[in-house]
């Protein structure tokens, strides 16, 4: 992958002292065909995570570049075309795990597995948290040049316990038709039949889906 660097010097009077000091800036760009699964931009006064890309030929034109990118702060996607060579704000982004610890009026707090700092996130950052319980372990992805936390990510599988559920049907464990059941964390999802309250069971973070019953 090739980066090109930009030096950008900014200037901002000091309150305390009516010298100045100079702030130094670095951005990265990217090429448009450089873009992935998971490359984050900035564009639009936001930074966007790349989640599909394809490269067209029309014909006999140049090829183009199609991205679908999800905006970080609020969820939306859109879809952007680019020429091959056009250059975007690279946003360089680190993924570092944490461990979910507890819930207080600040946000859910997790710690850094590698330093133990202990940090608040807020729910609205965290996919997947309604399948969140205590000592999970999430991927913080954050801008690594300052830090901020772009979002936090869930495992794509989890277990969790059924708390409530009407009695399930003996025997029956090949049915297509499903019920009501309430986890652990409070969510609700849909479970076969079969299920019995206390089961535990694996969910897909994504979209709450049944995955199967887990043996214990």
């Amino acid at each position: 992958m090739h980066f090109a660097r930009l030096f950008v010097t900014l200037h901002r009077k000091n309150e305390f002292s009516p010298n100045l000091n100079t702030i130094s800036r670095y951005f990265y760009m990217i090429n448009s065909q450089d873009i992935k699964k998971g490359t984050a931009i900035r564009m639009d006064g936001g930074i966007w995570v790349c989640i599909d890309f394809q490269h067209r030929k029309p014909g006999k034109g140049n090829t183009i570049m199609n991205i679908k990118v999800k905006n970080v702060s609020d969820g939306r996607v859109l879809e952007r075309r680019y020429n091959i060579g056009e250059k975007l704000e690279d946003v360089v982004i680190e993924h570092r795990p944490y461990q979910y610890l507890y819930e207080d009026s600040t946000g859910r707090i997790f710690m850094n597995q590698e330093s133990f700092e202990q940090i608040p996130i807020a729910n609205d950052l965290v996919i997947g948290h309604e399948y969140m319980k205590e000592g999970d372990i999430v991927e913080v992805v954050a801008d690594s040049t300052d830090g901020t936390i772009l979002y936090a990510e869930m495992p794509v599988k989890t277990n969790l316990r059924v708390t409530h559920s009407e009695p399930g049907i003996k025997g029956d464990t090949a049915t297509n038709a499903t019920k009501p059941a309430t986890l652990e964390t409070g969510v609700e999802i849909r479970v076969p039949l079969f299920i019995n309250e206390g089961d535990l069971i694996q969910v897909d973070t994504r979209d709450g889906s049944y995955l199967n019953r887990v043996k214990e």
